[in-house]
């Protein structure tokens, strides 16, 4: 590719006499000095930025190598994102390389169709865009295009000023609106202050008027309160003669009050009499009854018993050594308060059983298993010292756990065996136990209390236990 090309058809050819505000003569000798370059004229901002936009839409048009190196990255750039951070680097190269501007003007030129003719022959429709005129003069370069650009910014500032006149116009209108509004507000507010003054007036006649009515009326209430203080002295008269009477009649009653006490002090002695001899045949009765069930349980021959029914239970079925039975329990409603486990626990011979896992796991579930096991066996230990009641601790296990450290005094462990579940290992404890003891089930399992309270036994939530356990 050559590095100037043949002259357009679109393309003004400059004048040969005049170029750039300088003569031109292709006639002159050497000798003459060289034609002085005009500097580039100030270009409205409007005219700037649609310079740089015609340029930015023809720049990926152009062949690779007509492309100058500094704008190659730019015409990859999107349509929308060229114009605006390529302007500067169009712009330089826009003023430094005719070369490269004779090329964008002829694609321009093209597209512009008839504008773009009149304005290579240094003409401009009236009806045309000042700003498009502008924009090609200076990219075409025609006769007097310096003309051109300076009648399109003196019609944009033009257009500028008429914007500006016409927003002051509209608002000087609206300031006028509002001065109108305002003064037709300001005849209402004064209607409605004469209004006002007026019933103001008219209230301040009732006022007096009322003072004066009130004046007399005072008047008259302080000759009656003059006549009540009068009553008043009167009625403190006879109010002293009554309370003389009354403080007579006290000491009357009161005398006849500890009459009254005497009396009932021979009562009590009497009744007191007649209880001891009441508890002396009671008693001859329960020592009668106690020697009749001695010789009866001589004539059965019942030994003393060393298990107890939660032992047989733990021997079928967990393998674990018995525990030592004794204490009082209560019985309490299916609770959480640790109150009424201290009352079950107060009951004569009560037996606790504890769901361990679903205690631990609630109470102290970020230990292991083997720490939540040995916490809970101690704490249990702890009650059953303070009680004496059979304690009985089921935790779930497909087999016997070994290594286990003893348990507490009064404490018994069991694990339930393969294929069975705690659950169901507490159930059968429940159902080994007689009809009558009271057996206190700590589970906040639902079904596990469900399920024991058919057979009789207290159900009770684990936070019942863990409070009493804190509070140990």
């Amino acid at each position: 590719m050559p590095l100037t090309e043949p002259p357009d058809d679109h393309l003004p050819q400059e004048d040969p006499v005049v170029r750039d505000g300088a003569v031109n003569d292709p006639d002159a000798g050497d000798d003459h000095p060289e034609p002085a370059v005009e500097p580039e004229p100030t270009l409205p901002e409007p005219v700037r930025q649609r310079i740089v936009a015609l340029t930015a839409a023809v720049l990926p048009g152009l062949p690779a190598d007509e492309v100058p190196v500094p704008l190659r990255r730019v015409a990859k750039f999107a349509p929308n994102r060229r114009a605006r951070l390529g302007a500067p680097a169009i712009a330089a190269q826009l003023t430094g390389d005719p070369l490269f501007r004779q090329r964008v003007t002829a694609r321009v030129l093209s597209d512009a169709g008839d504008l773009g003719a009149a304005v290579v022959e240094g003409t401009a429709p009236a009806a045309a865009d000042p700003v498009e005129v502008a924009a090609l003069a200076y990219l075409a370069r025609p006769r007097g295009w310096r003309e051109l650009i300076d009648a399109s910014g003196a019609a944009v500032r033009a257009e500028a000023d008429s914007a500006v006149v016409a927003e002051l116009v509209r608002e000087a209108e609206q300031r006028a609106t509002r001065a109108e509004h305002d003064r037709a507000v300001a005849r209402v507010e004064a209607d409605k202050l004469r209004d006002e003054l007026a019933r103001v007036r008219e209230e301040l006649g009732q006022l007096r008027e009322e003072s004066r009515q009130l004046a007399r009326t005072l008047r008259e209430t302080q000759a009656r309160e003059r006549k009540a203080s009068e009553l008043l002295a009167t009625e403190r008269g006879r109010a002293a003669r009554a309370s003389a009477d009354v403080d007579a009649e006290l000491r009357r009653a009161r005398a006849r009050l500890a009459e009254a006490e005497a009396a009932a002090g021979v009562a009590r002695a009497s009744a007191k009499e007649a209880r001891s001899v009441d508890d002396a045949r009671l008693w001859l009765l329960l020592e009668t009854i106690g020697q009749a069930a001695v010789g009866l349980r001589r004539e059965l021959a019942l030994d003393p018993v060393d298990k107890l029914p939660a032992d047989f239970v733990a021997d079928a079925f967990a393998e674990q050594p018995g525990a030592a039975p004794a204490g009082p329990a209560a019985r309490a409603r299916d609770t959480d308060d640790p109150a009424r486990l201290d009352q079950l626990l107060a009951l004569p011979r009560a037996h606790l059983v504890v769901d361990g896992y679903n205690v631990t796991k609630r109470g102290f579930g970020e230990m292991s298993l083997e720490q939540q096991r040995k916490r809970l066996i101690t704490g249990l230990g702890g009650i059953a010292a303070q009680t004496g009641d059979e304690v009985t601790v089921v935790f779930d296990g497909a087999e016997r756990m070994h290594g286990l450290p003893p348990a507490p005094r009064g404490v018994r462990v069991l694990f339930s065996r393969k294929g069975e579940t705690a659950d169901e290992l507490i159930r059968r404890l429940v159902r080994a136990e007689p009809a009558g003891r009271p057996v206190v089930v700590v589970s906040s399992d639902r079904e596990v209390a469900d399920g024991v309270r058919r057979h009789g036994a207290y159900p009770l939530g684990a936070d019942s236990l863990l409070r009493r356990l804190a509070r140990s």
